[in-house]
């Protein structure tokens, strides 16, 4: 199972066979398919789709197969080339375009590759778009342009820069505030476009910046996902270089995790603690994570006097539920900052402006900053699926033994104890489950993951 279709766009791995992996024809195929929605939806003839990348060695075939074929449907297409996920996101309005297209598996290993599509506003489409867009896939019922109604390519390389400097005049990002902090700052951005946007960013912000594997080559140096485990080189070379901290970005530039001054790991999860810190520190308001994040935003958000509400897994979800709960600050607990005042996407240019004005204005270590948070402790663990699992009869099962808690059924299974509370839903971009835990220490936490993983394999009969 590595070609996986879900609301979160067209992922698979590179090679191998049709239909089963992400081959040059499947990437035609889901190219056309969107086109061909995107013609309905947007109810107009001449249509224009902007489209960027990340550095991943796939990237510029992906690109070059499905750039081609929204010509031959037609539509002109803005190619920023290399680019990041928020870029591309906020390029679409700005060029009054009728939706936009990423090229990139995220924290995906090498191998793999996506088309992570978007409607109009810049936005991810929902669960109905992406449920038609997959009926037209399996129909391959396309109707391409005659030679004389082809579409153009447009190039356009300055959307990194713009980007940045959307992100230099939103109200609450003081170029001046965070430039007398003088701050020296690592980026590890994984070699691909995070290098590129990140460090140019701090430069702009008078921020001493000192990279690490920020060549956007596409080799990259350690599993791209920035969990602890493969952050070794930057939480050495923030202690040798005596660095106020350092920033690690995900391939495409969506998700931010901080290394504090000691080399140890912030914490992903507050990333999103301590933007909403600093934005409901200025701004009243509400916040929403999804069921997976900690619950340390919750007691920050009320803190503030504003009310936090809880979200599906998933960026569209999440969205939606910060239009409805009028969020003024919101994301998912991997890393993912979403600030309506710039767009409704992940982004790790404003994660990282706004985690500086809190430094700037605060003062002290990030070590002393994670301190005074709310202490909770996460586990992420999963189990891989095989095709004889039953995940919804596994799943049912859980609810079930646990029915006398508080249990949450709108993903997966949620279940929240007194003192902590477990997360168990089956991956939109992996086919495994994911089983996370919180607790108020780190042992409480995998103990609790641990006797989760042993019950599913009880139930499922893996023992």
């Amino acid at each position: 199972m590595t070609l996986i279709k879900s609301i979160s766009g067209i992922r698979g791995t590179i090679g191998g066979t049709t239909n089963d992996n992400l081959t040059p024809i499947d990437a035609v195929k889901f190219a056309a398919s969107y086109g061909t929605w995107l013609k309905d939806y947007a109810g107009k003839e001449k249509l224009t789709v902007v489209i960027g990348r990340d550095a991943r060695l796939s990237g510029e075939m992906i690109q070059n197969l499905v750039v081609s074929t929204l010509v031959g449907l037609g539509i002109d297409v803005v190619d920023l080339g290399l680019s990041t996920t928020p870029t591309v996101e906020i390029a679409v309005p700005l060029e009054k375009a009728d939706g936009g297209i990423i090229l990139t598996a995220s924290h995906n290993p090498k191998q793999w590759n996506a088309l992570k599509l978007l409607n109009e506003r810049g936005e991810f489409l929902d669960a109905k778009q992406g449920a038609i867009i997959l009926e037209l896939a399996e129909k391959e019922d396309f109707n391409f342009a005659e030679v004389d109604n082809l579409g153009e390519i447009i190039k356009n390389d300055s959307y990194i820069d713009i980007h940045i400097d959307e992100v230099l005049e939103l109200p609450l990002v003081d170029k001046e505030v965070i430039k007398k902090a003088g701050f020296k700052v690592v980026v590890d951005g994984v070699n691909s476009t995070g290098g590129i946007a990140i460090p140019k960013l701090l430069e702009e912000l008078g921020v001493e910046v000192i990279k690490l594997y920020c060549e956007p080559t596409g080799h990259f140096p350690h599993n791209p996902e920035p969990l602890k485990e493969h952050l070794g080189d930057i939480c050495k070379m923030v202690v040798e270089e005596e660095a106020d901290f350092g920033i690690v970005v995900d391939p495409d530039v969506d998700r931010l995790a901080f290394i504090s001054n000691d080399g140890e790991m912030f914490g992903e999860e507050y990333t999103l603690v301590a933007c909403a810190d600093y934005v409901l520190g200025k701004t009243k308001g509400n916040t929403v994570s999804n069921l997976s994040s900690s619950r340390a935003l919750r007691d920050i958000t009320e803190k503030h006097g504003g009310t936090y509400e809880a979200a599906a897994v998933g960026e569209v979800n999440v969205v939606t539920k910060m239009k409805a709960n009028n969020a003024i600050i919101g994301g998912e607990g991997n890393g993912g900052i979403i600030y309506p005042e710039s767009h409704y996407g992940r982004d790790s240019l404003v994660g990282t402006a706004l985690f500086l004005m809190l430094m700037a204005e605060k003062g002290g270590t990030v070590a002393e900053l994670r301190a005074s948070y709310p202490s909770y402790f996460m586990s992420k663990k999963k189990i891989q699926l095989t095709p004889e699992l039953d995940v919804d009869a596994l799943l049912e099962a859980m609810h079930n033994k646990y029915k006398n808690e508080q249990v949450s059924t709108i993903d997966g299974v949620k279940i929240d104890f007194a003192e902590n509370w477990v997360h168990l839903r089956k991956s939109n971009t992996e086919p495994i489950i994911r089983i996370y835990t919180e607790a108020k220490s780190q042992q409480e936490a995998d103990g609790l993951a641990n006797r989760i993983i042993e019950e599913i394999k009880e139930v499922a009969g893996l023992e």
